[in-house]
């Protein structure tokens, strides 16, 4: 596998992995999706809006917008994403998705540097293939957070690793 094809690899499995979780936030009570717990976020409606928007704010500065244009983007779509139904989600991130694909698909260099300037951080020379990979471990961390919620609210979570991944292909 070429470099590449192993980013969008990964990318791939980011996707599938989205899917897998919200497709059993689908099967559960509707209400859970939205209902306040004591964790890292008020629920897991917030959660999984934050993994959309991060997704939706990296691959803006892919693309080539700055940082802050970005995070414009994020604070603009935040409040609505934030109040979307787990059925709305899922046809949002399959958009989100397709669109990502496509732009991935389009990249004629990986490694290509691209310059991120983070008002909390501060410059960040990195390359597309590594901020795919911050997608796809950002979406990780924060899918196992949605895994202890369901758990603290007496729900079973799913199996959502790349090992399993690689057996589904």
């Amino acid at each position: 596998m070429s470099h590449p094809e192993q980013v969008l690899n990964m990318y791939n499995y980011h996707v599938w992995a989205n899917g897998v979780i919200i497709d059993r936030l689908t099967e559960l009570p509707q209400h859970i999706y939205h209902k306040d717990i004591q964790s890292g976020f008020s629920s897991v409606s917030k959660v999984l809006s934050h993994i959309y928007l991060t997704d939706y704010t990296w691959f803006d500065i892919i693309s080539g917008n700055s940082m802050d244009e970005a995070m414009k983007s994020y604070n603009q779509l935040r409040e609505v994403v934030e109040k979307k139904s787990i059925e709305e989600m899922k046809k949002t991130f399959i958009d989100l998705s397709e669109r990502n694909k496509a732009l991935l698909e389009s990249v004629e260099d990986m490694e290509k540097v691209i310059v991120v300037d983070n008002p909390y951080a501060g410059l960040l020379e990195t390359s597309i293939s590594e901020s795919v990979l911050h997608v796809v471990t950002h979406g990780s961390y924060h899918r196992g957070n949605i895994a202890t919620m369901l758990r603290q609210m007496g729900h079973t979570s799913v199996m959502q690793d790349f090992g399993l991944y690689l057996y589904s292909k």
